[in-house]
Order: structure tokens, then C-alpha cells, then sequence
């Protein structure tokens, strides 16, 4: 900004000098075009380029998403380790592994949620079960946990078939969870009814 205001000074300067010495022959012309070229290199267009430049990279940078690895083994195509952008979905991470086999069981594995670093995703094979399933969502007192169930305990629960299960999984991936267990109900298909058969068997944490 100095560096503009210095430039715009010295141009008046030059414009009033050419003014006066426009009749003192070819001296006045030759000083004239002296001044002109050292105003020409100032440094101000150059250094603002420059910097300008530096931005836009600097902004190009911050622009590009992280990037994150996570291990896809189980009933997949190509079991491995995967790079993918921060923010992408398990079905990604899938797709890169050669996608589900035939033997995969889909109905345990939610494919929209989010990936982290360093996750690890196992596709587990039809018959197969999750290991420690009932350490996952139930505990001693034999109660369903809302926010840690897996799908397979939330269809244990009386009247909660796959479509209401399926709807607690994605109400606790866009909420982060359940507050109370009266938050069940605004799932669809599950209201007062439903809720008065499995409310002595769920809990929150």
C-alpha cells in the first residue's frame, strides 16, 4: 500500500516536472525520460505480484482435504489398505476394495458412516457373527444400548424389524446418539406402541 501512494507521488511529481521543463529542449526531454524509467522500476507492481502469487498457492494448499488410510479386510474383493480424502464414507473405502463379495453379509455393515484415520473395517461373510456382539450394546442387566447396539440386537428387540432397526443406526450416525430412550420415537414406525414392548430393554448411555 506505501509502496502504491509513493508510486502515484512520484507519477504527479513527473506530470508537473514535464509541465516546467517542456521548454528546456532536449535537457528537460532527456531528464524526463530519466525520471520515467526509474518510476518504471519501482518496486510496488513486482513485490504486489509476487506476494499475490504467494496467496494464491498458500490458499491452494490450505484448499487440498487431508487424506487418511484405513484397512478394508473381510468379504471383499481386494483386502487391504486404502487412501481416501478426510470425510469420506465406508462405502468408498469398500468400493476401492473390490466392493462386497458374494458371500458378504451387507445387513452388518452401515456404508454411509463417516471413515476416521487408522480405522479398520471389517465385512463380515454371511453366518458369520460379530465377535463379542453382546458386549457391544447389552451388559449385565440384559438391556439393549441404543447408542452401542448392533444390528442384529436392535432386531432381538419385540416389534423392531430391519426398516426401524436401520432407522435407529442412521439416527444415531446424524445425531451422535441417543439422549433418552423416549428419543427412540421419532424414528419412523415407532411410537407409543412400539415403544410401551421395548422400553424395559433399552437404555442410553
Amino acid at each position: 500500500m506505501k509502496d502504491i501512494r509513493k508510486k502515484k507521488i512520484v507519477m504527479l511529481a513527473v506530470c508537473c516536472l514535464c509541465l516546467l521543463l517542456s521548454s528546456c529542449g532536449s535537457k528537460g526531454e532527456i531528464f524526463v525520460e530519466s525520471l520515467g524509467n526509474e518510476l518504471c522500476d519501482l518496486p510496488g507492481d513486482s513485490q504486489e505480484k509476487e506476494e499475490a502469487e504467494a496467496e494464491g498457492k498458500e490458499a491452494s494448499l490450505n484448499q487440498e482435504p487431508s487424506r487418511i488410510y484405513v484397512q478394508v479386510s473381510g468379504a471383499v474383493g481386494k483386502p487391504g489398505v486404502y487412501e481416501l480424502s478426510e470425510g469420506s464414507r465406508v462405502f468408498e473405502a469398500v468400493a476401492l476394495a473390490g466392493g462386497l463379495t458374494d458371500q458378504a453379509n451387507g445387513r452388518l455393515l452401515n456404508q454411509a458412516a463417516p471413515l476416521s484415520d487408522g480405522q479398520m473395517i471389517y465385512v463380515y461373510a454371511q453366518g458369520e457373527e460379530p465377535e463379542e456382539t453382546a458386549a457391544q450394546g447389552t451388559k449385565e442387566d440384559g438391556r439393549v444400548n441404543l447408542n452401542t447396539a448392533s444390528l442384529e440386537e436392535l432386531l432381538g428387540l419385540p416389534g423392531i424389524g430391519q426398516a426401524k432397526a436401520e432407522g435407529i443406526l442412521a439416527y444415531r450416525e446424524t445425531h451422535g446418539g441417543f439422549g433418552r430412550i423416549e428419543d427412540v420415537m421419532e424414528i419412523e414406525g415407532i411410537k407409543e406402541g412400539v415403544f410401551s414392548k421395548i422400553k424395559d430393554r433399552i437404555k442410553v448411555d
